[in-house]
């Protein structure tokens, strides 16, 4: 086995500058939400040469809608396929699931970039561009994973099916699609960018609309009107609070590092029509984040509870309740066991190649992973190379070497979790 894994080391090396011109191919297919095909014709490319079984097709909104998991603003994935391919093990061993999302969110003010935000740039050993570190080049990685595990003639008692997904970025339809489709394995890896850091356990989120009401008045006699503006002003205090009892909750170590475990933010503020005005109504839209033993059920109606409670401190609440909507994205929570074999296999590996044990935590956002885990039933580790603080922001990066050595450790996993075949 040490001669098998220093023989993985040396063709990684030897085939860095291929698998860097693959991530800039990646980035430079911008996949915004309804614009995923082209890249997804570059991961079929991939795959054909991989000589993978290969199945795309386009997620069937009606068979979607049926699952209380699903969620999104679309009408139909048309020009939006998944992309699953299935390097075929000989049996007997255990067969595992290779997630990435090829969707990405839109690059922002253009100004605020310093290159092209579909540029794959290469400088100082780093790829620029929207995409690169989420999580294009987690699926780089493995793909590499697999490749070379091919070009060393090693056979795999266990299947690996290597998913490239759509919608991520809006709540996980493509990945919902995999599971309804029948694709389960017996653990998962997703390569989100988590700076090399190995997350177990994610928490999910929700979105949420909601409107506080006041009364009109003129600017010159606003005594005779009631403010929306101030009203939420209370509203956002009572939130603050809220978050507090559910954090002060949180006793899993996993998230000894994390300040707020799981934030409830405050994103969007709409209020009053003329300056001249008392503003009669405010709404507000934010996002509520889901501990991974919490139910969205249970979440939805801590808040909903806490609200009905603004009545105790202002009596216009009693006339003039807090509306409130969930609305757009959700993200389900997700957990494995910290004893459970993929997780020791990934961190085994870890060690191998970096030479230091991982840093294992709880995730600060959510992934895909609460799909599979809680939809599929299958056990799911968060690990990848990407950059977690350049996610999303103008001048997005991701560091080659990383990127080369999440490949080599999840190669080694993929070896290690589905097993080696007799010739």
């Amino acid at each position: 086995m040490r001669h098998l894994k220093e023989r993985i080391h040396e063709w990684l090396n030897e085939h860095q500058q291929e698998a860097v011109q693959l991530l800039q191919r990646f980035v430079q297919e911008a996949s915004v939400q309804g614009e995923e095909k082209y890249v997804q014709a570059i991961v079929i490319e991939k795959l054909r040469q991989l000589r993978l079984e290969i199945d795309i097709w386009e997620p069937d909104m009606k068979e979607l809608q049926k699952s209380e998991a699903f969620v999104s603003a679309r009408t139909t994935f048309r020009d939006s396929p998944n992309v699953v391919g299935v390097l075929k093990g000989k049996g007997g061993g255990r067969s595992l699931i290779l997630n990435g999302h090829v969707d990405v969110v839109p690059p922002g003010d253009l100004n605020h970039w310093k290159e092209d935000p579909y540029s794959g740039v290469v400088k100082n050993g780093n790829i620029y561009g929207r995409g690169s570190t989420d999580m294009k080049g987690g699926n780089v990685a493995l793909l590499l994973a697999i490749q070379v595990i091919q070009e060393l003639g090693i056979n795999l008692k266990g299947d690996v099916i290597f998913q490239s997904v759509i919608e991520e970025e809006s709540g996980g339809a493509g990945t919902l699609a995999c599971v309804l489709k029948g694709y389960k394995a017996d653990g998962a890896i997703i390569p989100e960018p988590t700076n090399m850091k190995i997350f177990p356990n994610q928490q999910g989120s929700m979105w949420f609309r909601m409107t506080v009401h006041g009364c009109s008045a003129h600017g010159g006699t606003r005594y005779e009107g009631v403010s929306a503006i101030e009203k939420a002003v209370t509203v956002i205090k009572q939130i603050q609070q809220l978050e507090k009892e559910r954090n002060n909750r949180i006793t899993d170590p996993l998230y000894s590092r994390i300040p707020i475990p799981v934030p409830i933010n405050i994103g969007n503020i709409k209020g009053g029509t003329w300056p001249s005005s008392v503003a009669d109504e405010v709404v507000m839209e934010g996002r509520i984040g889901v501990a991974p033993h919490e139910k969205m059920k249970s979440v939805r109606q801590e808040l909903e509870n806490w609200l009905c409670k603004l009545e105790e401190q202002d009596d216009w609440f009693k006339d003039h309740p807090v509306k409130i909507e969930w609305f757009g994205a959700h993200w389900l929570p997700g957990e494995i066991e910290l004893d459970h074999p993929l997780l020791s296999s990934l961190s085994t590996c870890f060690e191998h190649v970096v030479q230091k044990p991982p840093t294992i935590e709880a995730s600060p956002w959510g992934t895909d992973g609460g799909i599979l885990s809680q939809v599929g039933d299958i056990p799911t580790v968060v690990f990848g190379p990407g950059v977690t603080e350049v996610a999303h922001f103008p001048n997005e990066y991701i560091p080659i070497q990383k990127m080369m050595e999440a490949a080599e450790i999840i190669a080694l996993t993929v070896i290690d979790w589905c097993g080696i075949a007799e010739s």
